[in-house]
């Protein structure tokens, strides 16, 4: 193996590690039978919820092998669009975690889901929406 190729699979594990352990510690906490049931009015839409989960974590994991995350994020903030790109995502990011506390209603459920949704933003948030869809649309109906 390569020297290169040694710090591309450590780069990698230190970047989808952590993030592949999230994931396996929020399905597993919160697991329900509804998870993965697509029936009733709303069925199609809670598959969408779940594609687009799956289809951004595969892009990103293949933008991942393709350019470095930070010296993108480095040359995207040198511009005015760059810029105005990261504030947009984190406004998306805490009005999302507003919408986790208003469904949790808890201090401590926010307090577990915020690290992971500021380290990870939508894949994070995309992932609490498709596991909590039904409690979500029940909160809004």
């Amino acid at each position: 193996m390569t020297h290169s190729r040694a710090q591309r699979l450590l780069g990698w594990g230190l970047s989808w590690g952590p993030y592949s352990l999230f994931v396996a510690i929020a399905l597993g906490l919160s697991w329900h039978p509804q998870m993965l049931v697509f029936d009733g009015g709303a069925g199609a839409a809670k598959i969408c919820v779940w594609l687009v989960w799956l289809a951004f974590l595969l892009y990103s994991i293949r933008a991942s092998h393709q350019e470095n995350f930070f010296k993108t994020v480095r040359a995207l903030n040198q511009t005015w669009w760059g810029r105005q790109i990261g504030i947009d995502l984190y406004i998306s990011v805490a009005l999302s975690l507003a919408v986790v506390y208003l469904h949790a209603g808890s201090w401590i459920v926010f307090g577990l889901w915020l690290i992971p949704i500021l380290l990870f933003a939508n894949l994070a948030i995309l992932l609490y929406l498709a596991i909590h869809f039904d409690s979500l649309l029940a909160l809004l109906s």
